[in-house]
């Protein structure tokens, strides 16, 4: 069985209690924790979105032992890649080496906010290759510069870094993006357990790295309240990726799913206390080679207490 983590999802919970729930899940057992990094949540009933790198930066302090990662971040547009750099290596030196870097593309719905407008997808690429390229150049120390298309860095210098460079996991949904992930990543991270994603990256050069997945669920002893909840919470997941990164704000998630029922949502959640289906739904990952699975709870902070009982005393024994 892969290593099992647990999801910090800023998108619906306040910053002080995502501290206290990587307290919690570091306690009780969960092999790493992972924090989306958002500017909005998907859907207004959501209702939260702190700033994630503060967040981590608590969350370093009040754990001792339970890796970290961003799940994950964009350096194109609302940060800059030096940016990027110099708070990612911050993280790896309060983590004590915990803290793993996660880049993606990013989505409309975060970037927008700085009023450059949303390059289509083929530039996203192209910016995206360039601040990796600068993020990982800076953490190698010393001076740097950097001249592209997209962006420019200028005698640019990172003072305080960890001992080893902070590694870099990329996430990935096809061809361009997996090859990207090999030649400037440590790790990959994919949405779906894409097998045949993995074996080709495991193939043009990711044998042995890590491959990391999430599988959403809904626990509530009651399964109709379960599926209700993630009717409500999480109905913007079934529109798929290509939807996903294009909507601006949680207003017009709202209206591409107003046709999407809650047996919809169902099919793709386990919901209620059901301990096999969430087992099966980790178990396709494994199947498909991922090496790490973050298990992400549906639902606000009294659901997060409900569901970290139930993971300690039943679901974690049961997926070990």
């Amino acid at each position: 069985m892969a290593e099992i983590g647990y999801t910090l999802l800023c998108e619906q919970a306040p910053p002080r209690q995502l501290v206290d729930d990587a307290v919690t899940a570091e306690r009780i057992g969960f092999g790493f924790a992972v924090i989306s990094d958002h500017y909005f949540p998907w859907l207004e009933e959501m209702g939260h979105s702190p700033y994630a790198w503060s967040v981590l930066g608590a969350v370093a302090q009040a754990t001792e032992r339970i890796p970290l990662m961003t799940f994950v971040t964009c350096p194109i547009m609302r940060y800059h890649p030096a940016v990027v750099a110099q708070k990612a290596a911050t993280m790896g030196v309060l983590s004590g080496g915990r803290f793993t870097l996660g880049l993606g593309s990013g989505e409309n719905l975060n970037e927008h906010v700085v009023g450059l407008g949303w390059p289509a997808v083929s530039a996203r690429h192209e910016m995206f290759r360039e601040a990796v390229e600068i993020i990982k150049d800076l953490f190698e120390g010393g001076y740097r510069s950097y001249r592209g298309a997209y962006f420019d860095l200028e005698s640019a210098k990172l003072y305080d870094r960890p001992d080893q460079p902070v590694p870099i996991a990329i996430a990935a949904s096809g061809e361009r993006s997996v090859n990207l992930a090999v030649e400037y990543g440590d790790a990959l991270v994919c949405a779906d357990p894409d097998g045949d994603l993995v074996r080709r990256y495991r193939s043009i050069g990711g044998e042995g790295r890590p491959v990391y997945g999430q599988v959403a669920l809904c626990y509530d002893r009651d399964r109709d309240a379960a599926v209700e909840r993630a009717h409500r919470l999480w109905r913007w997941s079934v529109t798929g990726w290509k939807v996903m990164s294009e909507l601006p704000a949680p207003v017009n998630f709202a209206a591409a799913t107003t046709t999407v029922r809650p047996e919809d949502v169902a099919r793709q959640v386990p919901c209620g206390p059901d301990v096999d289906a969430v087992v099966a739904a980790v178990q396709r990952y494994v199947d498909a080679g991922f090496t790490h699975v973050a298990l992400l709870q549906i639902g606000h902070a009294e659901h997060q207490r409900e569901f970290f009982d139930w993971a300690e005393k039943e679901l974690l024994p049961a997926l070990r």
